[in-house]
């Protein structure tokens, strides 16, 4: 016999909140954001780890790729419009993206709240490594845009403490993460797939992309571990010889 008794009731700490397409600037923000994380973000991304991967040719042959790149007119314009303020832009409204949202895994254990749950921690993640690592490269010591033979070394000095070997792996993994699971979410959200069966699918190519950099960026690592350390130029503004340890 069919019982008559009413559903019970849904606390409004455990309801989801509407989808909202946003008011105001924040439908516009929120479309900058996903467009920056591609262009020019992604686009720099992969730059950036083909560039590195030469490191597994040896040290003239990452010269030689850091020469070309320091080597392009206007450098430190197209470095700060072209990279620095977008990333800060895209970093900077996707923890105030976090920041306005609710976490509900506990209450939804559901795929796509993980998803968002780890695009969220890999984006934060992966931004202070940026920071860290853009710091160590591009403001102290030598100066790779007048010295750019001294790049490979400055990476290998990097790797001289097992934490930033660790941050290092961490780093690559979460911007592979990032940028696959964000591909994904910007061909979702701009239309370019429609339907469960195309967005699946295509998470299978994002995977295989994400997979794809994880992968060139660990051998890019041991290229950098296993090379005796190089030489910084020029040799009186660091150590005079180095041992690896």
């Amino acid at each position: 016999m069919a019982s008559t008794t009413s559903p019970r009731p849904i606390s409004a700490a455990h309801r989801v909140a509407p989808l909202r397409a946003g008011k105001g600037y924040s439908f516009l923000l929120r479309r900058l954001h996903s467009l920056s994380g591609i262009i020019p973000i992604g686009f720099f991304l992969i730059e950036h780890f083909v560039s590195n991967a030469f490191a597994t040719r040896g040290p003239g042959a990452y010269t030689k790729q850091v020469e070309l790149l320091t080597g392009f007119p206007f450098v430190v314009g197209l470095e700060l419009f072209g990279i620095w303020l977008p990333i800060l832009y895209h970093s900077l409204y996707g923890f105030y993206i976090w920041y306005r949202g609710d976490s509900n895994v506990g209450d939804y254990p559901w795929t796509g709240n993980w998803m968002y749950t780890a695009q969220r921690w890999t984006g934060a993640i992966a931004f202070f490594y940026m920071a860290w690592h853009t710091w160590h490269l591009r403001f102290s010591g030598v100066h790779l845009l007048t010295h750019p033979a001294s790049a490979f070394g400055k990476v290998q000095l990097e790797f001289q403490h097992p934490w930033a070997v660790a941050f290092y792996a961490v780093g690559i993994l979460c911007a592979s993460w990032h940028f696959a699971y964000g591909l994904w979410l910007f061909a979702a959200k701009w239309g370019i797939t429609t339907g469960d069966r195309a967005r699946r699918r295509f998470g299978y190519v994002c995977f295989a992309i994400g997979l794809l950099f994880v992968l060139v960026g660990a051998v890019t690592m041991r290229a950098f571990l296993k090379t005796p350390l190089q030489p910084l130029e020029p040799f009186d503004s660091g150590p005079k010889s180095f041992v690896m340890r």
